[in-house]
């Protein structure tokens, strides 16, 4: 089996207010992304990692992972997170047996989460996502604002990432919806009517959105410390058009 990760890293992140690409904003000194290309590596069962950067900073990230010292596969992605997802997709290689979708906002996804969701598809689930419990109490409201309802949060969870697939479930799911456009591929996938099974989340798995998340990262990495360091013998390369993977 070859166990594939795309990162769609495309996205502008105008919520978090910087100047660059989400991916590229610094915690503790370091993009994002490259704890969350780390992350994948060092869980010790991804065998290769697709990037999907901004054709406008794609030689910025391959100078970002070449320095941070971890391996990737980059493309250029589009103005969608589904067509990067689309087009990382496609150079993922026809090898790819099981394909996770990883955000690099979630940079600090522990290692379990990712062997756990990658361990379920290998043992036969078509589709995973890593799950935590709601905590809050949640209203559905009208667009007026009135609430319509209270849900059952004992029935509810939060999806966080990475999502793991068999290759050919998450081939058909965008084959299918071509003009979708997700921030969950599970949903896609749900569509099919394959089955998606969950796997206990992390609350270190955090996605930093605002600056209030980008606050939490810096106190979780100053308490924590990063990811024990993958070093790569290839390091990143851009991938060419009808190049072989």
């Amino acid at each position: 089996m070859s166990v594939v990760a795309l990162v769609p890293a495309a996205g502008r992140g105008e919520r978090l207010g910087g100047s660059v690409p989400k991916a590229l904003v610094p915690v503790g000194g370091e993009p994002l992304l490259a704890y969350a290309v780390r992350g994948l590596h060092s869980s010790g069962c991804i065998d290769r990692v697709v990037v999907a950067a901004p054709p406008s900073h794609l030689d910025l990230m391959v100078d970002v992972l070449a320095r941070a010292g971890v391996e990737a596969v980059l493309v250029a992605g589009g103005p969608s997170r589904t067509q990067s997802v689309r087009l990382a997709l496609d150079a993922a290689g026809a090898d790819a047996t099981v394909v996770l979708v990883h955000d690099a906002a979630r940079a600090f996804t522990p290692a379990e989460v990712i062997r756990a969701v990658v361990a379920a598809v290998e043992a036969g689930a078509q589709a995973v996502i890593p799950v935590l419990p709601v905590a809050d109490t949640l209203k559905r409201v009208d667009p007026a604002g009135v609430v319509v309802d209270t849900p059952n949060r004992a029935e509810l969870r939060i999806a966080q990432t990475p999502q793991g697939f068999a290759a050919d479930v998450l081939r058909r799911a965008y084959a299918a919806y071509p003009e979708d456009s997700t921030t969950d591929d599970a949903g896609l996938v749900e569509r099919l009517g394959v089955p998606v099974s969950t796997v206990p989340g992390h609350p270190n798995a955090l996605k930093i959105t605002t600056p209030f998340d980008l606050a939490i990262a810096e106190a979780l990495l100053a308490t924590c410390g990063p990811y024990v360091a993958f070093s790569a013998t290839k390091g990143p390369h851009v991938a060419s058009p009808g190049e072989p993977r």
